[in-house]
């Protein structure tokens, strides 16, 4: 018998969305931000899953990515988001949840993309689909590794420290003496510095990369120092280099003194 592998609700929303992005792109979309926050009076209401660009017609869309089916509620949030935001919405998912979703998207102006209407994956182009993702992956772990390495405070220095040595967050939580929750700003804050790439949500994934900061952080110190003490014996060596001439030009000297005598 085969064996069933059933996908988290995470697993299958992260999916969607790198369809839904590359999607968006073969329509010719140009995708200008991800993952925008909606601030009202200086409090978060809400987030865009895409911002996007149509080249030809200039018009900006707040893109939605479900992925299941969209139903009223969902609508309702994907309207109220884009007027907030200014954008025109937009949705890709699977389908409506019932006809009562579809008129309301009719009625609010909503464009809806099925995913269905585009997608019949064969073998091949699955292949295909695979290799991307996985270069996508690689390319964004090269770009994580090229970046500079921020410093950072004491107090965000063994968050790092914790997370890297703890196989969960509440473990990690547990050893700082903090609730998940106040964890959880604390990986917002390395975001926002820096530290961790906006694509990074799940805690392995965090905590993998928080593995190579660390040994990243240790390589550029030690870079730094070899450039620094090969600076050091540059002086030296330069230093040396004029000592010797002196010497040689007071043993030229003393040579033309004894032969004039």
């Amino acid at each position: 018998m085969g064996r069933y592998m059933s996908l988290s609700s995470r697993t299958r929303w992260r999916s969607s969305e790198r369809i839904a992005q590359r999607l968006l792109e073969e329509m010719g979309l140009k995708i200008i931000d991800v993952h925008r926050k909606v601030i009202v009076d200086g409090i978060e209401v809400g987030e865009i899953d895409f911002v996007a660009e149509d080249p030809s017609t200039g018009s900006i869309y707040g893109v939605e990515v479900k992925a299941g089916k969209i139903d009223i509620t969902g609508l309702r949030q994907v309207y109220v988001n884009c007027l907030l935001a200014n954008l025109k919405p937009l949705v890709i998912c699977k389908g409506f949840a019932d006809d009562s979703a579809s008129i309301l998207a009719e009625k609010l102006g909503i464009k809806v993309i099925q995913l269905s209407d585009w997608f019949l994956v064969e073998s091949e182009e699955l292949e295909v689909l695979m290799r991307e993702v996985m270069e996508d992956l690689i390319e964004q772990y090269f770009i994580y590794l090229l970046i500079p390495v921020p410093k950072l405070k004491p107090e965000y220095d063994v968050v790092v420290k914790a997370i890297s040595e703890s196989p969960s967050i509440s473990e990690a939580a547990e050893k700082l003496g903090m609730k998940v929750d106040e964890l959880a700003k604390r990986i917002s804050s390395l975001r926002s510095l820096g530290v961790l790439p906006p694509w990074a949500r799940k805690y392995r994934t965090i905590k993998r990369l928080l593995e190579l900061y660390k040994l990243k952080r240790e390589f550029f110190e030690k870079l730094s120092q070899l450039i620094t003490d090969i600076d050091t014996l540059r002086k030296e060596l330069e230093l040396l280099r004029r000592r010797l001439e002196v010497l040689e030009k007071t043993s030229l000297k003393k040579e033309e003194l004894s032969n004039a005598q």
